[in-house]
């Protein structure tokens, strides 16, 4: 899988921050990172609402998301040199100051790159991939990766095979529901029931993806 980096501009304002939380939730998914969603949507709440509180709302500023290495790498670009993050020590119960602790708590690491016109507040966020371009989720996400790319080779287009986008997703997609339907038509006529499969392949599914379901 190609992950390539994107960025988006926007004028910061607190009612961006929604939006923004879910992009970038959207994105890691097509990217196969659900697992560090919710960190990532901490991540950039803070540091989008660090640019309104300390620079000011209206500010040009430009989200990013890329891979560094097998850390995925939020930056938040704005027009103030001046205006650093700092990280402070608040209580609890604070209802500023709070942000960079957050963002240093559920982030591997974090900084602020100062460049002539303008400063990046970025964090890394850890992930379980074995390679940038690799998959969680094990065996076997990587069978099944391996399985869609001999099956759709010759049925789906070049460009929406090797791109990583919404329309690759949704094709690869419709391939794994093909691959699904093709074994249930195989089992069918050696004498199986689809139906008893399907639930079987249910049931290994969910004691593998909440173990604490079958304690």
């Amino acid at each position: 899988m190609v992950r390539k980096p994107w960025d988006l501009a926007f004028l910061a304002d607190p009612e961006e921050v929604s939006s923004l939380r879910r992009i970038v939730r959207m994105n890691l998914g097509l990217w196969g990172l659900h697992r560090i969603a919710d960190s990532a949507e901490l991540c950039v709440s803070e540091l989008v609402s660090n640019v309104v509180t300390h620079v000011g709302a209206g500010t040009p500023t430009t989200l990013a998301l890329a891979m560094n290495g097998t850390f995925v790498r939020i930056e938040v670009h704005d027009t103030d040199t001046r205006a650093l993050p700092t990280l402070v020590g608040a209580s609890a119960d604070a209802e500023s100051g709070r942000g960079m602790m957050l963002v240093g708590a559920v982030a591997e690491r974090w900084g602020v790159q100062l460049r002539s016109d303008h400063k990046v507040t970025w964090c890394e966020l850890a992930t379980d991939l074995p390679s940038p371009h690799g998959h969680s989720g094990g065996t076997r996400v990587t069978r099944a990766e391996a399985m869609l790319g001999l099956y759709g080779a010759a049925r789906l287009p070049r460009t929406a095979a090797t791109e990583d986008s919404l329309l690759s997703v949704a094709v690869a997609e419709e391939a794994a529901i093909d691959v699904i339907a093709d074994l249930l038509h195989w089992l069918r006529a050696h004498g199986c029931d689809p139906d008893e499969a399907l639930d079987r392949a249910q049931t290994h599914f969910e004691a593998e993806t909440n173990p604490r379901d079958t304690w």
